[in-house]
């Protein structure tokens, strides 16, 4: 499979995790997937389905499946990526060897993604319950109906990770500060982790200040 010239470039200008990303590049396209370039970071397709992306955070590289929930996992390698995430998996690696010493199992998940895809299987995605407000946040929606307005636009997903970032202040002022700075985010539609950049600082590009890892 060829590889993507976009790619050449991130890799390039990665100082960091380069020859781990270089390996696993490698497997992916062993596994003939086609290599893209998406959210700034290498992306394996197939099909024009997304199978997974690759990045590195401070302290690990990653593989992201997109439905990562749907395979087996029986190395018992997959981890979430938070608690209200419900598709994507990732497998984290701190060292090239960790990296060679799985790769006969890294391929296996692969092909097994791959054949998720030519399955058509979905995520079963569950409705989000209903979010209780911390009183703060409860508060400035009442006085200011804009504000309800936005707040009520955004995802459950969105709402639950303001309300928990607000919720986590051990004090009231502390709480009123947090939801004052993130209004206008709020206005603009998007969650708690989306940086300003567009991306989302849970994406292994962007570390939250637009500097790419």
């Amino acid at each position: 499979m060829k590889m993507n010239i976009k790619v050449d470039e991130f890799l390039s200008k990665t100082k960091k995790w380069s020859l781990e990303l270089e390996k696993l590049r490698s497997i992916f396209i062993y596994c003939g997937l086609t290599e893209e370039l998406k959210w700034r970071v290498p992306c394996y397709t197939f099909n024009d389905k997304n199978i997974a992306l690759l990045g590195g955070f401070k302290e690990y590289c990653v593989i992201s499946f997109f439905k990562g929930v749907l395979l087996k996992d029986k190395s018992n390698i997959l981890v979430s990526v938070g608690e209200n995430t419900q598709s994507s998996k990732v497998i984290k690696f701190t060292h090239l060897e960790e990296i060679i010493e799985l790769e006969s199992i890294i391929k296996a998940y692969i092909f097994e993604a791959i054949e998720i895809e030519k399955l058509g299987l979905k995520v079963d995605f569950k409705a989000n319950e209903d979010v209780i407000l911390v009183k703060e946040l409860q508060d400035k929606l009442d006085a200011d109906k804009e504000f309800k307005t936005a707040f009520e636009k955004l995802t459950k997903g969105r709402q639950r990770g303001y309300n928990l970032y607000f919720s986590a202040a051990k004090q009231s002022k502390t709480r009123i500060v947090r939801i004052e700075k993130y209004k206008n985010q709020i206005f603009e539609g998007k969650g708690i982790n989306d940086c300003t950049c567009g991306l989302s600082k849970k994406m292994p590009s962007c570390d939250g200040s637009h500097k790419f890892i």
